[in-house]
Protein backbone atom coordinates (compact mmCIF):
# COMPACT_ATOMS: atom_id res chain seq x y z
CA UNK A 1 0.00 0.00 0.00
CA UNK A 2 1.27 3.46 -0.64
CA UNK A 3 -0.27 6.87 -0.77
CA UNK A 4 0.35 8.98 -4.04
CA UNK A 5 -0.62 12.36 -4.45
CA UNK A 6 -3.70 12.18 -2.35
CA UNK A 7 -4.57 8.54 -3.39
CA UNK A 8 -4.36 5.83 -1.19
CA UNK A 9 -3.36 3.21 -3.43
CA UNK A 10 -4.14 -0.71 -1.94
CA UNK A 11 -2.21 -3.85 -3.74
CA UNK A 12 -1.57 -5.95 -1.00
CA UNK A 13 -3.92 -8.90 -1.30
CA UNK A 14 -5.45 -10.50 2.35
CA UNK A 15 -5.34 -6.02 3.51
CA UNK A 16 -8.77 -4.76 5.10
CA UNK A 17 -9.33 -1.07 5.21
CA UNK A 18 -11.58 -0.03 8.85
CA UNK A 19 -12.95 3.26 10.16
CA UNK A 20 -11.68 4.82 13.23
CA UNK A 21 -13.07 7.87 13.58
CA UNK A 22 -11.88 10.18 10.78
CA UNK A 23 -8.71 7.96 10.09
CA UNK A 24 -8.89 5.00 7.34
CA UNK A 25 -6.77 2.33 9.17
CA UNK A 26 -5.12 -0.71 7.01
CA UNK A 27 -4.58 -4.08 8.47
CA UNK A 28 -2.76 -6.57 6.49
CA UNK A 29 -3.42 -10.10 8.98
CA UNK A 30 -4.70 -7.81 11.91
CA UNK A 31 -2.20 -5.78 12.36
CA UNK A 32 -2.04 -2.05 11.63
CA UNK A 33 0.46 -1.21 8.84
CA UNK A 34 -1.24 2.56 7.76
CA UNK A 35 -3.76 4.93 9.25
CA UNK A 36 -4.66 7.62 7.12
CA UNK A 37 -6.60 11.01 8.41
CA UNK A 38 -9.61 11.05 5.59
CA UNK A 39 -8.97 14.90 5.10
CA UNK A 40 -5.11 13.88 3.07
CA UNK A 41 -7.22 11.25 0.50
CA UNK A 42 -8.98 12.34 -2.53
CA UNK A 43 -9.68 8.76 -3.55
CA UNK A 44 -8.75 5.49 -3.29
CA UNK A 45 -7.58 2.67 -5.91
CA UNK A 46 -7.97 -1.53 -4.60
CA UNK A 47 -6.08 -3.41 -7.03
CA UNK A 48 -7.55 -6.70 -6.76
CA UNK A 49 -10.86 -9.08 -5.56
CA UNK A 50 -8.89 -10.32 -2.08
CA UNK A 51 -8.86 -6.19 -0.36
CA UNK A 52 -11.95 -5.23 1.82
CA UNK A 53 -13.57 -2.09 3.01
CA UNK A 54 -15.77 -2.14 5.69
CA UNK A 55 -18.88 -0.55 5.44
CA UNK A 56 -17.82 2.21 8.13
CA UNK A 57 -14.58 2.98 6.02
CA UNK A 58 -16.84 3.18 2.51
CA UNK A 59 -19.21 5.54 4.25
CA UNK A 60 -16.17 7.54 5.76
CA UNK A 61 -15.43 7.87 2.09
CA UNK A 62 -18.48 9.13 0.58
CA UNK A 63 -18.64 11.64 3.55
CA UNK A 64 -15.99 13.55 2.72
CA UNK A 65 -15.65 12.85 -1.64
CA UNK A 66 -13.17 10.33 -1.12
CA UNK A 67 -13.96 7.91 -4.54
CA UNK A 68 -12.93 4.56 -4.13
CA UNK A 69 -12.22 3.09 -7.50
CA UNK A 70 -11.76 -0.76 -7.75
CA UNK A 71 -9.34 -2.18 -9.72
CA UNK A 72 -8.59 -6.11 -11.33
CA UNK A 73 -5.07 -6.59 -10.55
CA UNK A 74 -3.61 -5.59 -13.92
CA UNK A 75 -5.29 -1.93 -13.56
CA UNK A 76 -8.36 -2.51 -15.41
CA UNK A 77 -11.33 -0.69 -13.73
CA UNK A 78 -14.10 -2.79 -12.67
CA UNK A 79 -16.16 -0.33 -10.74
CA UNK A 80 -16.30 3.04 -8.69
CA UNK A 81 -17.97 4.09 -4.99
CA UNK A 82 -18.75 7.55 -4.26
CA UNK A 83 -21.18 9.28 -3.28
CA UNK A 84 -24.24 11.03 -4.90
CA UNK A 85 -23.27 14.97 -4.78
CA UNK A 86 -20.37 14.21 -7.05
CA UNK A 87 -18.01 16.70 -6.76
CA UNK A 88 -16.23 15.75 -9.94
CA UNK A 89 -18.88 18.16 -12.27
CA UNK A 90 -16.76 20.63 -11.29
CA UNK A 91 -13.98 19.24 -12.63
CA UNK A 92 -15.74 18.20 -15.89
CA UNK A 93 -17.18 21.73 -16.17
CA UNK A 94 -13.17 23.02 -16.60
CA UNK A 95 -12.57 20.26 -18.87
CA UNK A 96 -15.55 21.54 -21.01
CA UNK A 97 -14.67 24.70 -20.31
CA UNK A 98 -10.90 24.43 -21.50
CA UNK A 99 -12.21 21.86 -24.73
CA UNK A 100 -14.24 25.33 -25.87
CA UNK A 101 -11.49 27.90 -24.86
CA UNK A 102 -9.20 27.17 -27.83
CA UNK A 103 -6.02 28.95 -26.61
CA UNK A 104 -6.24 26.51 -23.24
CA UNK A 105 -6.71 23.56 -25.28
CA UNK A 106 -3.96 23.82 -27.90
CA UNK A 107 -1.68 24.68 -24.73
CA UNK A 108 -2.57 21.31 -23.71
CA UNK A 109 -2.43 19.60 -27.33
CA UNK A 110 0.64 20.69 -27.53
CA UNK A 111 2.04 19.20 -24.34
CA UNK A 112 0.58 16.15 -25.50
CA UNK A 113 2.29 16.24 -28.55
CA UNK A 114 5.62 17.00 -27.35
CA UNK A 115 5.58 14.12 -24.92
CA UNK A 116 5.23 11.87 -27.28
CA UNK A 117 7.99 13.28 -29.72
CA UNK A 118 10.69 13.56 -26.54
CA UNK A 119 9.97 9.87 -26.27
CA UNK A 120 10.05 8.81 -29.72
CA UNK A 121 13.22 10.28 -30.18
CA UNK A 122 14.74 8.81 -26.77
CA UNK A 123 13.76 5.50 -27.84
CA UNK A 124 15.75 5.81 -31.39
CA UNK A 125 18.51 7.03 -29.58
CA UNK A 126 18.24 4.25 -27.55
CA UNK A 127 17.95 2.06 -30.58
CA UNK A 128 20.79 3.92 -32.17
CA UNK A 129 23.47 2.79 -29.26
CA UNK A 130 22.27 -0.47 -29.16
CA UNK A 131 22.90 -1.00 -32.70
CA UNK A 132 25.87 -2.46 -34.61
CA UNK A 133 25.60 -1.44 -37.63
CA UNK A 134 26.65 2.25 -38.54
CA UNK A 135 25.01 3.06 -41.71
CA UNK A 136 21.25 2.49 -38.86
CA UNK A 137 23.14 3.85 -36.36
CA UNK A 138 23.06 7.28 -38.71
CA UNK A 139 19.43 6.79 -39.82
CA UNK A 140 18.09 6.18 -36.17
CA UNK A 141 20.16 9.60 -35.31
CA UNK A 142 19.42 11.58 -38.35
CA UNK A 143 15.53 10.90 -37.41
CA UNK A 144 15.92 11.73 -33.80
CA UNK A 145 17.45 14.50 -34.79
CA UNK A 146 14.60 15.85 -36.82
CA UNK A 147 12.41 15.36 -34.39
CA UNK A 148 14.45 17.48 -32.48
CA UNK A 149 13.87 20.00 -34.37
CA UNK A 150 10.02 19.26 -34.72
CA UNK A 151 10.25 19.49 -30.69
CA UNK A 152 11.84 23.06 -30.78
CA UNK A 153 9.36 24.72 -33.34
CA UNK A 154 6.51 23.52 -31.54
CA UNK A 155 8.43 24.75 -28.24
CA UNK A 156 8.57 28.07 -30.02
CA UNK A 157 4.68 28.22 -30.94
CA UNK A 158 3.08 31.37 -29.56
CA UNK A 159 -0.76 31.31 -28.67
CA UNK A 160 -0.86 35.28 -28.72
CA UNK A 161 -2.66 35.93 -32.06
CA UNK A 162 0.10 37.56 -34.62
CA UNK A 163 0.19 41.41 -35.52
CA UNK A 164 -1.54 41.03 -38.89
CA UNK A 165 -5.38 42.12 -39.21
CA UNK A 166 -7.17 39.29 -39.75
CA UNK A 167 -5.65 37.33 -36.80
CA UNK A 168 -7.00 40.22 -34.51
CA UNK A 169 -10.25 40.24 -36.42
CA UNK A 170 -10.91 36.60 -36.58
CA UNK A 171 -8.64 34.63 -33.49
CA UNK A 172 -10.89 31.89 -33.54
CA UNK A 173 -9.70 30.94 -36.83
CA UNK A 174 -6.34 31.67 -35.91
CA UNK A 175 -6.13 29.59 -32.71
CA UNK A 176 -7.91 26.62 -35.02
CA UNK A 177 -4.65 27.42 -37.34
CA UNK A 178 -2.13 26.87 -34.62
CA UNK A 179 -4.06 23.52 -33.40
CA UNK A 180 -3.56 22.46 -37.22
CA UNK A 181 0.11 23.44 -36.84
CA UNK A 182 0.49 21.13 -33.74
CA UNK A 183 -1.52 18.17 -35.63
CA UNK A 184 0.83 18.66 -38.61
CA UNK A 185 3.91 18.45 -36.04
CA UNK A 186 2.48 15.19 -34.48
CA UNK A 187 2.29 13.50 -38.49
CA UNK A 188 5.43 14.73 -39.38
CA UNK A 189 6.91 13.00 -36.26
CA UNK A 190 5.23 10.23 -36.58
CA UNK A 191 6.12 9.74 -40.09
CA UNK A 192 10.18 10.30 -39.31
CA UNK A 193 9.48 7.91 -36.56
CA UNK A 194 7.95 4.57 -38.62
CA UNK A 195 10.50 5.52 -41.42
CA UNK A 196 13.07 3.70 -39.52
CA UNK A 197 10.93 1.85 -37.24
CA UNK A 198 11.88 -1.59 -38.15
CA UNK A 199 15.43 -0.55 -37.68
CA UNK A 200 14.81 -1.15 -34.06
CA UNK A 201 15.01 -5.27 -34.45
CA UNK A 202 17.24 -7.34 -34.01
CA UNK A 203 15.58 -10.64 -34.90
CA UNK A 204 12.94 -11.70 -37.05
CA UNK A 205 13.21 -8.94 -39.40
CA UNK A 206 11.76 -10.48 -42.65
CA UNK A 207 8.57 -12.09 -40.60
CA UNK A 208 8.05 -8.24 -39.00
CA UNK A 209 8.68 -6.27 -42.13
CA UNK A 210 7.20 -2.61 -41.60
CA UNK A 211 6.46 -0.29 -44.52
CA UNK A 212 4.19 2.16 -42.87
CA UNK A 213 1.16 1.95 -40.09
CA UNK A 214 -2.43 0.22 -41.23
CA UNK A 215 -5.30 -0.49 -39.00
CA UNK A 216 -8.78 -1.38 -39.28
CA UNK A 217 -7.17 -3.91 -40.22
CA UNK A 218 -4.01 -3.79 -39.67
CA UNK A 219 -1.78 -5.82 -43.12
CA UNK A 220 0.91 -7.32 -41.72
CA UNK A 221 2.38 -8.68 -37.81
CA UNK A 222 4.15 -5.93 -36.79
CA UNK A 223 0.95 -3.81 -37.81
CA UNK A 224 -1.13 -6.23 -35.80
CA UNK A 225 1.36 -6.23 -32.54
CA UNK A 226 1.00 -2.50 -32.36
CA UNK A 227 -2.76 -1.99 -33.05
CA UNK A 228 -3.07 -4.70 -30.34
CA UNK A 229 -1.46 -2.77 -27.77
CA UNK A 230 -2.81 0.58 -28.74
CA UNK A 231 -6.02 -1.28 -28.05
CA UNK A 232 -4.32 -2.32 -24.46
CA UNK A 233 -3.19 1.38 -23.23
CA UNK A 234 -6.06 2.72 -25.05
CA UNK A 235 -8.34 0.91 -22.17
CA UNK A 236 -6.04 1.76 -19.37
CA UNK A 237 -5.96 5.39 -20.34
CA UNK A 238 -10.14 5.15 -20.31
CA UNK A 239 -10.01 3.69 -17.07
CA UNK A 240 -7.21 6.38 -15.63
CA UNK A 241 -9.65 9.18 -16.72
CA UNK A 242 -12.72 7.73 -15.42
CA UNK A 243 -10.84 7.31 -12.30
CA UNK A 244 -10.18 10.62 -11.65
CA UNK A 245 -13.77 12.26 -13.04
CA UNK A 246 -12.92 13.29 -16.38
CA UNK A 247 -14.75 12.37 -19.63
CA UNK A 248 -13.01 10.32 -21.66
CA UNK A 249 -14.50 11.65 -24.84
CA UNK A 250 -13.56 15.17 -24.81
CA UNK A 251 -10.37 15.69 -25.45
CA UNK A 252 -8.23 18.62 -27.08
CA UNK A 253 -5.76 17.02 -29.35
CA UNK A 254 -7.99 14.62 -30.79
CA UNK A 255 -11.05 15.82 -32.69
CA UNK A 256 -14.78 15.01 -31.30
CA UNK A 257 -16.42 12.09 -32.94
CA UNK A 258 -19.19 9.82 -31.50
CA UNK A 259 -17.86 6.94 -29.70
CA UNK A 260 -14.60 8.09 -29.62
CA UNK A 261 -12.56 8.37 -26.61
CA UNK A 262 -10.71 11.70 -27.92
CA UNK A 263 -9.17 12.66 -24.17
CA UNK A 264 -7.90 9.14 -23.68
CA UNK A 265 -6.40 9.22 -26.87
CA UNK A 266 -4.93 12.40 -26.21
CA UNK A 267 -3.08 10.74 -23.11
CA UNK A 268 -1.94 7.83 -24.60
CA UNK A 269 0.30 9.74 -27.10
CA UNK A 270 3.09 10.43 -24.23
CA UNK A 271 2.85 6.29 -23.96
CA UNK A 272 2.58 4.96 -27.16
CA UNK A 273 6.64 5.42 -27.81
CA UNK A 274 8.43 4.14 -24.67
CA UNK A 275 5.51 1.65 -23.34
CA UNK A 276 3.47 0.18 -26.10
CA UNK A 277 6.08 0.02 -29.41
CA UNK A 278 8.94 -0.40 -26.83
CA UNK A 279 7.43 -3.60 -25.62
CA UNK A 280 6.46 -4.84 -29.17
CA UNK A 281 10.43 -4.50 -30.19
CA UNK A 282 11.58 -6.58 -26.70
CA UNK A 283 9.07 -9.12 -27.56
CA UNK A 284 10.00 -9.74 -31.18
CA UNK A 285 13.72 -9.53 -30.41
CA UNK A 286 13.16 -11.71 -27.53
CA UNK A 287 11.38 -13.82 -30.02
CA UNK A 288 8.31 -13.91 -27.09
CA UNK A 289 5.98 -13.32 -30.32
CA UNK A 290 6.64 -15.39 -33.56
CA UNK A 291 4.62 -15.26 -36.97
CA UNK A 292 2.98 -18.22 -35.64
CA UNK A 293 1.41 -16.05 -33.14
CA UNK A 294 -0.62 -14.74 -36.04
CA UNK A 295 -3.04 -15.27 -38.43
CA UNK A 296 -3.37 -14.20 -42.14
CA UNK A 297 -6.62 -13.91 -43.58
CA UNK A 298 -7.71 -13.72 -47.39
CA UNK A 299 -7.67 -9.97 -48.25
CA UNK A 300 -4.84 -9.21 -46.44
CA UNK A 301 -5.88 -8.68 -42.72
CA UNK A 302 -3.75 -10.26 -40.32
CA UNK A 303 -5.04 -11.50 -36.55
CA UNK A 304 -3.63 -12.87 -33.78
CA UNK A 305 -4.16 -16.96 -32.79
CA UNK A 306 -5.29 -17.09 -29.16
CA UNK A 307 -2.07 -18.56 -27.40
CA UNK A 308 -0.42 -15.05 -29.30
CA UNK A 309 -3.05 -12.81 -28.31
CA UNK A 310 -2.28 -14.40 -24.34
CA UNK A 311 0.76 -14.01 -24.98
CA UNK A 312 0.77 -10.35 -25.31
CA UNK A 313 -1.55 -9.53 -22.85
CA UNK A 314 0.62 -11.14 -20.57
CA UNK A 315 3.57 -9.59 -21.41
CA UNK A 316 2.11 -6.02 -21.16
CA UNK A 317 -0.03 -7.02 -17.61
CA UNK A 318 4.19 -7.69 -16.64
CA UNK A 319 5.07 -4.33 -18.13
CA UNK A 320 2.82 -2.70 -16.06
CA UNK A 321 4.35 -3.97 -13.04
CA UNK A 322 7.68 -2.53 -13.60
CA UNK A 323 8.90 0.15 -11.20
CA UNK A 324 9.71 4.24 -12.76
CA UNK A 325 10.46 7.55 -11.14
CA UNK A 326 7.93 10.39 -12.04
CA UNK A 327 10.76 13.14 -12.65
CA UNK A 328 8.35 15.14 -11.74
CA UNK A 329 7.08 14.17 -8.66
CA UNK A 330 10.42 12.55 -7.84
CA UNK A 331 8.05 9.24 -6.74
CA UNK A 332 8.19 5.76 -7.61
CA UNK A 333 5.52 4.37 -9.32
CA UNK A 334 4.46 1.01 -10.89
CA UNK A 335 3.95 1.51 -14.57
CA UNK A 336 0.37 0.85 -14.35
CA UNK A 337 0.02 3.47 -12.57
CA UNK A 338 1.73 6.32 -14.38
CA UNK A 339 -1.52 6.63 -16.72
CA UNK A 340 -3.58 7.23 -13.23
CA UNK A 341 -0.92 9.79 -11.96
CA UNK A 342 -0.43 11.66 -15.40
CA UNK A 343 -4.63 11.68 -15.46
CA UNK A 344 -4.24 13.48 -12.37
CA UNK A 345 -1.91 16.13 -13.24
CA UNK A 346 -4.11 17.13 -16.38
CA UNK A 347 -6.89 17.56 -13.24
CA UNK A 348 -4.96 19.62 -11.74
CA UNK A 349 -4.21 22.15 -14.40
CA UNK A 350 -7.80 22.29 -15.20
CA UNK A 351 -8.58 23.00 -11.72
CA UNK A 352 -5.96 25.68 -12.15
CA UNK A 353 -3.31 24.14 -9.75
CA UNK A 354 -0.67 23.94 -12.15
CA UNK A 355 0.65 26.18 -15.24
CA UNK A 356 0.32 24.08 -17.65
CA UNK A 357 -0.19 19.88 -18.32
CA UNK A 358 2.86 17.97 -18.07
CA UNK A 359 3.57 14.97 -19.95
CA UNK A 360 5.87 11.73 -18.93
CA UNK A 361 9.01 11.76 -20.29
CA UNK A 362 11.15 8.59 -18.48
CA UNK A 363 14.00 9.31 -17.52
Amino acid sequence: MEIKQNTLYLTTEGSYVSRDHLTLRVEIEKQTRLAVPIHHLESVCVFGNRIQLSPHALQLCWEHGVAVNYLSETGYLLGRWEAVPNTSVMLRRAQYRAADDLPKAASIARQCVAGKLQNSRQSLLRSARETATADERERLQSAAEEIAVLLRRLERMDFEPEDSNAEICNPQSAFRNRMDSIRGYEGQGANLYFEVFELHLKQQREDFAFAKRSRRPPLDAMNCLLSYLYALLRHDCIAALTCTGLDPFVGYLHVERPNRPALALDLMEEFRPWMADRLAITLINRKQVTVDDFEFREGGAVEFTKAGRKAVIAAYQTRKQDILTHPLLNQEFRVGQLMLVQARILARHLRGDLAEYLPFVPR
